[in-house]
């Protein structure tokens, strides 16, 4: 495995490697997840290209850009072990020359739920992966299911921008007690994260009332807001369990993150929590023929 550190050196060593090529960008700080990406990505590919950067440009003044958990040598050791033929891990001013004036929006789909949430993110989420993909130049790209928003940022800029790449979406990776996987876990408490699953149990709430006979997109929401808010899932003693405080919870068009009263194979039902002072997301589809799990478990 080659891992290259500059714009040049990269584009250099890409020359020697095979056709179709998988790429997985990363912020590092990998988990099962990520690895799910990968494996993905060699199963239809020749050689595999990952990159490891925490981008500032998706960090809002008040968020965890400093503390964001970094590992680097341990992310090497597992995308070796996985089979990746080079790993791009620039410096910030790599890609952020002194004087960097450009930026890339992608209007409507960013400006709800997480765009709401943080003003800054889609713009510097569609600037990195606008890069990225520019430099690198593969044939498809690997993102998670889980940051659904992000997924659907992605796909409209390289519709838009008529970049010459499939980006893929993977279901979301989960631990056995069914919370999604997520660097950000590790910010948990131990009470937190006793009560951190029922996220994803509200979300499968919320499908199942809307798989039933005559049932809505406000079925959906409402049983899921009411496991949200009454849940005893292995919580701590009585008295002590931490309480979700609910961002947003909305039924959408997962290509357009618009809102839809349809239930239909490309309807997502979504969330955001916060748990103290982590903030969860996940979704699940509302097709009537989606299965429950939506993804593996580790």
């Amino acid at each position: 495995m080659i891992v290259t550190r500059t714009v040049a050196d990269t584009r250099a060593v890409l020359t020697q490697l095979p056709r179709p090529l998988g790429f997985v960008p990363t912020m590092g700080a990998l988990h099962a997840g990520h690895l799910e990406l990968v494996r993905q990505a060699r199963a239809s590919s020749q050689a595999v290209v990952a990159s490891i950067f925490v981008n500032p440009t998706q960090f809002g003044p008040r968020e965890d850009f400093a503390a964001y958990p970094r590992d680097e040598a341990r992310d090497l050791q597992l995308l070796e072990r996985e089979g990746v033929a080079i790993v791009f891990a620039p410096a910030a001013d790599e890609l952020y020359a002194d004087g960097f004036s450009t930026q890339v929006d992608v209007h409507g789909i960013s400006d709800r739920f997480e765009g709401a949430e943080r003003p800054v993110h889609f713009g510097g989420v569609a600037l990195v992966v606008t890069k990225l993909l520019n430099i690198v130049r593969p044939d498809a790209a690997y993102f998670g299911q889980k940051d659904a928003q992000q997924l659907a940022v992605v796909r409209r800029l390289v519709r838009d921008l008529n970049q010459p790449v499939e980006i893929v979406g993977v279901p979301t990776v989960r631990e056995k007690d069914g919370l999604a996987l997520s660097s950000r876990n590790a910010y948990l408490t131990p009470a937190e994260r006793a009560v951190a699953p029922n996220l994803y149990l509200a979300l499968r709430a919320g499908a199942a009332a809307a798989a039933k006979p005559g049932g809505t997109y406000k079925d959906a929401i409402i049983a899921a807001t009411l496991r949200l808010t009454t849940s005893d899932h292995d919580a701590p003693a009585a008295g002590e369990a931490p309480e979700f405080a609910i961002d947003y919870l909305a039924v959408v068009d997962a290509d357009s993150f618009n809102h839809t009263q349809a239930i239909g194979p490309r309807t997502l039902l979504i969330a955001a929590v916060r748990l103290g002072s982590t903030r969860l997301l996940d979704n699940v589809f509302l097709s009537p023929s989606a299965h429950l799990t939506q993804g593996a478990t580790v």
